[in-house]
């Protein structure tokens, strides 16, 4: 149960007499709607409130159940109409015959940037609960003018918000210590104002109709953009009335549970965030233990990393002598001297031990990403316009970086002229085995396996990762480790859209096993991701 639904069960017992016993020796409901019926003609009397055309009156019947008289016609049983049945000593009424105040919405306003008089809009009632007279606007002064004192809000108010998804139904209470600086304030007309009889616990009306809160939200009429609940809806709404000493009983309980209903809610929703977000942090951590050698065992037959990166070393020269790929100014080496991390670059040593981030094996070295790779890289931020897909050839972006650890190749994508695809293809073109590595927006931090031979380009919002010698998967999976997704952070935090540079890219630390390890590792990644119900 959630919190939202413990609350509605708890107002739900009080509205209908079974929250709190009841006591024989109250007074009966029906002697306190007496008492509110001579309050009302008092004030009609005094020309404070109009009367009724066509008054209404419940009562029992000798048949124990409810009757409602309207004007002169005959008394009809409503028995069907009124939605729970209430203990002997309470009475149904309706919500019009319990107040002060005809039941209306307040004026359209003017407003004024200053003044000493506020406009209570529907926002002022706000979601969570309680008023914010911060969220007010100012009315015009000489607006102000033409509104009667019965419209200015006073204590215990009860306000409906009665315009507008979203909001529809909302209940709340102003009170005096919600104003600022004892200013007055007008309705203005989203919102309906309900002032109860003296005799009445305003409290106890307040949670009866935050029960009926939800009933109210489904009362609206008009089109699904912009709905509104009608004063005379609210008006005839069945009000169940307790005797007055248990009225007091009720709002005495509820003040001490609901603190603790909230607290419960509140338990509730951090648990709703953790459930949600658990499947990332388990994807995080066990990421975290793949890449620092704790995720599957090191075997000492393996040949070490340090020999793995030599031999890459000396293909890429290859590649280089034979004008395949260009030779990184920038490459640099990392070496363990003295039980300390050092990074030559060019005739420069430097002692990188604060870079590392953590210790890993040591058949496992460390290395930057553009070393292990003969291509990093992205095409031209010039966006070719589309063709249709007979005569063009995909093109691809970040948003074809699937939740799932896919690449979409056919769900509303892109195709480019071949023109196009000829001037782009020359700096990245992506082939079977290398990654997709989204750089920009919001996707930023996804990596992707290409693991179809098909023609295709992608996006600058991503670029094109080509390991050497290096398996691919494993690289997939680094790219999204805890230690990478600290640079996506970072860009996330920065100013504008998000953005990773491919020198920064380029210069990521890689903690690098020995190949078959590499293997290892993805293999048991995936039996843990898998048993996890997701996939990156």
């Amino acid at each position: 149960m959630t919190g939202q639904q413990l609350k509605n069960s708890i107002l739900q017992m009080a509205v209908q007499g079974k929250l709190v016993p009841q006591d024989p020796n109250d007074e009966p409901a029906s002697v306190l709607l007496e008492r509110i019926s001579k309050e009302k003609e008092q004030l009609i009397k005094d020309g404070k409130i109009k009367k009724e055309k066509n008054p209404s009156y419940i009562f029992r019947g000798a048949d124990n159940l409810p009757y409602e008289k309207v004007g002169k016609n005959e008394p009809v049983c409503i028995a069907d109409e009124v939605p729970f049945e209430i203990p002997e000593s309470w009475e149904w009424v309706r919500l019009k015959n319990i107040t002060v105040k005809e039941i209306k919405r307040g004026k359209s306003p003017k407003y004024a940037d200053c003044s000493n008089v506020y406009v209570f809009a529907q926002k002022c009632n706000v979601k969570l609960g309680g008023i914010d007279i911060s969220l007010a606007k100012c009315l015009d002064v000489k607006a102000f003018k033409k509104y009667p004192i019965d419209e200015y809000m006073i204590n215990e108010d009860i306000i409906i918000n009665s315009t507008g998804n979203g909001t529809l139904g909302r209940i709340g209470m102003f009170h005096d210590s919600d104003r600022i600086n004892d200013f007055t304030i007008i309705p203005d007309s989203h919102v309906t104002i309900i002032r109860a009889c003296k005799y009445l616990i305003k409290n106890y009306l307040f949670y009866t109709l935050k029960y009926y809160q939800p009933y109210l939200e489904k009362l609206g009429e008009g089109s699904t953009n912009q709905t509104e609940l009608r004063p005379s809806t609210i008006a005839a709404l069945f009000i169940p009335i307790p005797p007055i000493g248990e009225q007091k009983r009720i709002i005495e309980k509820l003040l001490e549970v609901i603190p603790m209903v909230n607290a419960y809610g509140d338990k509730e929703k951090k648990l709703q965030v953790y459930n949600i977000d658990f499947p990332e942090l388990l994807k995080k951590s066990i990421l975290q233990e793949a890449v620092q050698g704790k995720l599957v065992p090191q075997d000492p037959s393996d040949e070490p990393a340090s020999v793995l990166l030599e031999r890459i070393r000396a293909e890429k020269e290859r590649l280089i002598q034979e004008g395949k790929i260009k030779r990184d100014k920038h490459e640099t080496v990392i070496y363990r001297r003295d039980n300390s991390h050092y990074e030559k670059r060019g005739s420069e040593e430097i002692c990188i031990d604060d870079d590392i981030p953590f210790d890993i094996p040591e058949n496992w070295t460390w290395t930057r990403l553009q070393n292990i790779c003969s291509l990093i890289g992205d095409i031209d931020h010039n966006m070719p316009k589309s063709v249709s897909a007979d005569s063009g050839v995909l093109f691809l972006s970040a948003k074809d970086l699937l939740d799932d650890g896919t690449i979409n190749y056919t769900q509303n994508v892109k195709y480019i002229s071949r023109a196009d695809f000829e001037r782009l293809s020359r700096k990245a073109l992506p082939q079977k085995h290398d990654i997709i590595y989204s750089r920009i927006g919001a996707a930023l931090g996804k990596a992707r396996l290409v693991e179809i031979d098909r023609e295709f380009l992608v996006s600058y919002s991503c670029c094109v990762v080509r390991p050497l010698w290096v398996y691919a998967p494993y690289i997939r999976y680094y790219l999204e480790s805890p230690l990478i997704l600290l640079h996506s952070i970072k860009a996330r935090q920065s100013i504008g859209v998000p953005d990773l540079g491919m020198g920064e890219i380029k210069k990521y630390l890689v903690a690098l096993p020995p190949y078959n390890e590499q293997i290892r590792i993805v293999e048991q990644l995936e039996v843990l991701l898998d048993r996890c119900d997701f996939k990156m």
